[in-house]
């Protein structure tokens, strides 16, 4: 019984830490109606460019 419950609990941490796919990420920006993970990060983030426009 101690096997099977150490093993569940591996698969679970496994899953849970796993780093999402580009499709899911994707879509996931579509919800928060974005075009693409591209977009939705770089209106988070900013671009280079935009940070030196910026600073001037």
């Amino acid at each position: 019984m101690e096997k099977k419950l150490k093993k569940l609990l591996e698969a679970v941490e496994k899953e849970v830490l796993r780093k999402p796919s580009r499709k899911t990420l994707d879509r996931l920006s579509l919800l928060a109606g974005f075009q693409s993970w591209d977009s939705f990060t770089k209106e988070f983030n900013g671009s280079v460019e935009d940070e030196e426009e910026a600073a001037r």
